[in-house]
């Protein structure tokens, strides 16, 4: 059993800074590559960055800049600093985490459970 606890999330004036974290928990042999995505209302979850075990990352165009992705091998936990936010980065964010819970275990995706995200004046 693995368990995903994301922190971080709330209201914020634009121009203004958040800062995401979750931690994975339970049954893990090994992290691969650990990810945000968000969803606005009405439209489809999009990838927002990821961070490979090796530690090579990867931006959508909109936040390039302005977010920035980390993670702490150690403490099972991936971070994402929001800087410069925008009202179009309201959205609910989910952390999305490949893994192994064995050695001999598939590697299996899982998600945090979302937390909210409003950039409003």
């Amino acid at each position: 059993q693995v368990q995903l606890v994301e922190s971080g999330g709330g209201l914020v004036q634009p121009g203004g800074s958040l800062r995401l974290s979750c931690a994975a928990s339970g049954s893990i042999f090994r992290i691969y590559t650990m990810g945000w995505y968000r969803q606005a209302p009405g439209k489809q979850r999009e990838l927002v960055a990821s961070i490979t075990s090796g530690g090579s990352t990867n931006y959508a165009d909109s936040v390039k800049d302005r977010f920035t992705i980390s993670r702490d091998n150690a403490k099972n936990t991936v971070y994402l600093q929001m800087n410069s936010l925008k009202p179009e980065d309201t959205a609910v964010y989910y952390c999305n985490i490949d893994l192994l819970s064995g050695l001999l275990a598939p590697m299996r995706t899982y998600w945090g459970q979302g937390t909210q995200v409003t950039v409003s004046s």
